[in-house]
Order: structure tokens, then C-alpha cells, then sequence
């Protein structure tokens, strides 16, 4: 697909690819300052193509960050790892779906699950309670998780698929339910949860990705400069989370449900 933009706007669509970068590294949400900003500078581009080329630069920023918190923070790789493959398949599965769905059932949604997460973190306060060691291995365990052993596994496998397939609908909020899920399957802080969902992320994003490349909505030379700032914000923001910790991280997640849903609740019912 041929693409003529404004270098003015390309140099805008990289600054907002570095922003997206870090906070997709810290807590997740990126989609909601990358994805409008495409739509504003490409008002001519079908929808699709923004969000294929949308993935093409989250992905990499996200391996960035995921590099840098694997090298830092002690995380379970053997369980992260399997819940990225379980996402591959369910995003794809999901990307599929989000054709033959109302958009307004999508939005609701949306709205509803963030809302959730949102009163999660507030209320339930997960993490402050609860402290994780590091294994010589790299791997986190809980310091204190009752019941059966293999309920976690379990609880994260279920939730692996349908955060996938949440993120092959829609994708925006998705890094957030990822952190929710490893807090509450693994036991883990708000830190150890991002990273882990980072790796969770590239294979949700690699499904949805490779649908849209099949169906040509990806634009790859744009998608490919703003990846270039993509990781680069991505690496400053994970060097953020660990050097501010869990707090803030747990901080910025509450920031960043709070933003999507205004903007949910305003482009769905308040600009109608």
C-alpha cells in the first residue's frame, strides 16, 4: 500500500511511539496513545491497517522491555513463556472474531473488564501483602500461596488464553489484565507482573500480527521507523519500573485504567 505523510507527521508519529514504548514497559496501555494518534495522522487509512501496523511497533518495543526486565528482575520464564505460546493462538482466534462482533459489545466490554481490574487494584491491594524471591534459576515463587500446587498453573493457563483472545478483539488495556493475571495466578508483585507480562505480550502480539500481515494491514516501512523509538521507550521505561519498583508501577496501572475508560465512556457515548 502506497502511503504519502507529511515528514512533519512521521516525526510526530515517532514521538509518540517512544511515549507508548514507556508506558507499555511500565504497566502496559500503549495502544491508547499509539492507535489514536495513527488514526489522526492516517484519517485515511482503514482501521485494520492502523491496528496491524500498531502491532508491528508494540511488539518490538515490547521484546525491548522484556529483555531488559529479564536481565534485572528474577521472573518464572517456564511459565511466562507457556502462557505466551497459549496467547498465539487465542489472539489470532480473537482477531478473527472482532469481524463478526458489534462494536458497541466490544466497547462494553472493554469498559467493564477495566473497571474490574481497576477496583482489583484498589481494593484487593494485591502485591502489598505478599513478597516473591527470586530461585537461582530466575524464576519467582510466592512467599506464602495456599491450596493445591497446581492451581496457579491452572488459573494462569485459563487466563492466558482469554487475555489472548481479549487482545486479538481489541488489544487496548491488554498489558494491564496481563499484570492482574500474574499477581493474582503467581502471587507475584506489581514489578515482577509487568515483566512477566511482557513476554506474555509478544506472543498475543506475534497472533495478531501475523493475520494482519497475511491480510496486507501492515504498513511496514512507517511501522518500522516508529519501532525503532518503540524500543527505545520501552527500555526507559522498564529501567523506570525497576528503579521506582512495584509501588509505582501498581500507581501507573491505576492511571492508566482510569484514562482508558474516560476515553472509552467519551468516544462511545459522550462524541455520539
Amino acid at each position: 500500500m502506497g502511503l504519502d505523510v507529511d515528514p512533519a507527521a512521521v516525526c510526530l508519529l515517532v514521538v509518540v511511539a517512544f511515549a507508548a514504548g514507556w508506558l507499555d514497559a511500565v504497566v502496559g496501555g500503549g495502544g491508547l496513545v499509539q492507535v489514536p494518534a495513527l488514526m489522526l495522522v492516517l484519517p485515511t487509512v482503514p482501521v485494520a491497517t492502523v491496528l496491524g501496523t500498531n502491532k508491528l511497533v508494540a511488539i518490538t518495543g515490547t521484546s525491548g522491555a522484556a529483555v531488559t526486565y529479564a536481565t534485572r528482575v528474577g521472573l518464572d520464564r517456564r511459565r511466562a513463556l507457556a502462557a505466551a505460546a497459549l496467547g498465539l493462538p487465542t489472539a489470532l482466534a480473537g482477531a478473527v472474531t472482532a469481524s463478526h462482533l458489534p462494536r458497541e459489545t466490544i466497547v462494553l466490554v472493554v469498559a467493564v473488564t477495566l473497571v474490574g481490574v481497576g477496583a482489583w487494584a484498589v481494593v484487593a491491594r494485591p502485591g502489598d501483602r505478599t513478597t516473591t524471591a527470586a530461585t537461582p534459576s530466575g524464576t519467582t515463587r510466592p512467599a506464602c500461596r495456599p491450596g493445591p500446587a497446581w492451581r496457579p498453573t491452572l488459573v494462569l493457563a485459563i487466563g492466558a488464553a482469554a487475555v489472548g483472545f481479549y487482545s486479538g478483539v481489541v488489544g487496548s488495556g491488554t498489558g494491564v489484565l496481563l499484570v492482574a493475571l500474574f499477581v493474582t495466578a503467581l502471587g507475584t508483585d506489581f514489578l515482577r507482573g509487568s515483566a512477566m507480562a511482557k513476554v506474555v505480550s509478544i506472543g498475543s502480539d506475534l497472533g495478531a500480527l501475523a493475520l494482519f500481515g497475511v491480510l496486507g494491514h501492515v504498513l511496514w516501512l512507517l511501522g518500522a521507523g516508529m519501532a525503532v523509538a518503540n524500543v527505545a521507550g520501552g527500555i526507559v521505561g522498564a529501567r523506570t519500573a525497576l528503579a521506582r519498583g512495584a509501588g509505582f508501577v501498581r500507581a501507573v496501572l491505576l492511571l492508566v485504567v482510569v484514562a482508558l475508560v474516560i476515553t472509552i465512556v467519551h468516544d462511545q457515548w459522550l462524541a455520539a
